[in-house]
């Protein structure tokens, strides 16, 4: 590959799961050496899913301020808790470059609160639904200039009526989107090119959780031509947060472009 794989989705820290170690130093470092051994050395990060973020979300921010020429980041936020002040705790991450917005069914659905917020800052939103489809295509309904990105097609629990429910949305809607991070079944990810393009698919690998070599092997497998893999390893992600990374004021109105130009991919 002639060109930076992305791994768009990737913790720091472990939420207390017994996988890896706990701290942010140790499982950003192991995903790093894991990561390097396949070639891959940048990514998106964001905090574990420990359901309070104020302090995570810093301690994210500050390993993207040593290395912004290495790192993206999403903010956490907790709908439930955070209710009422998401918009402010987006603005504040945004100042410090977050270019999205991560939602885990854990702490509660994705919310009209959090659309808002993503939209007003021009940011994807990364929601895991824990399989709940429905709630996705309502809100990528209700909320068309977002991009909705949902990891695992859905479900990481393998649930593979979910996910092939989240297949038909990706067809469907423009909004939506996926990324390929433990998907077990490998079929469900050829049939999601297949039937909804590359450029609504994401590769990521859910580090430190999971081991990149795999999740990357699972991409060469599908043997996309060579332009539609790069989409899958680097360039869907870079043109979904590229208006949040677009400095304030750049340009007054965001319409969501679900499909990748022809022109060359920019960072």
């Amino acid at each position: 590959m002639n060109y930076e794989v992305i791994d768009s989705h990737v913790h720091v820290g472990t939420a207390g799961v017994p996988l890896g170690p706990p701290t942010l130093e140790g499982s950003l470092a192991l995903w790093s050496t894991r990561a390097a051994s396949v070639g891959i050395r940048r990514a998106v990060l964001m905090a574990a899913p420990v359901g309070t973020y104020d302090a995570a979300n810093r301690a994210v921010a500050d390993v993207v301020a040593r290395r912004p020429d290495k790192w993206l980041w999403y903010v956490f936020v907790n709908p439930v808790e955070d209710r009422g002040r998401v918009q402010e705790i987006v603005a504040a991450a945004h100042s410090r470059s977050a270019c999205g917005i991560k939602v885990h069914w854990s702490d509660g659905m994705a919310t009209d609160e959090v659309a808002r917020a993503a939209a007003l800052h021009r940011m994807p939103v990364l929601f895991d639904p824990g399989g709940d489809v429905e709630h996705v295509a309502h809100l990528a309904r209700r909320h068309n200039d977002v991009a909705w990105i949902v990891p695992h097609l859905s479900s990481f629990a393998d649930n593979w009526a979910a996910q092939r429910d989240l297949i038909e949305l990706l067809a469907r809607r423009p909004n939506i989107f996926a990324d390929t991070a433990g998907v077990r079944y490998f079929d469900l990810l050829v049939e999601a090119i297949q039937k909804a393009g590359a450029h609504k698919v994401l590769f990521g690998s859910d580090g430190p959780y999971l081991h990149p070599a795999p999740e990357l092997a699972k991409i060469t497998a599908l043997r996309l031509p060579p332009a539609e893999q790069e989409l899958l390893l680097r360039g869907n992600v870079l043109r979904l947060t590229r208006p949040a990374r677009q400095p304030s004021g750049s340009h007054h109105v965001h319409r969501l472009d679900p499909r990748p130009s022809h022109a060359p991919l920019r960072r």
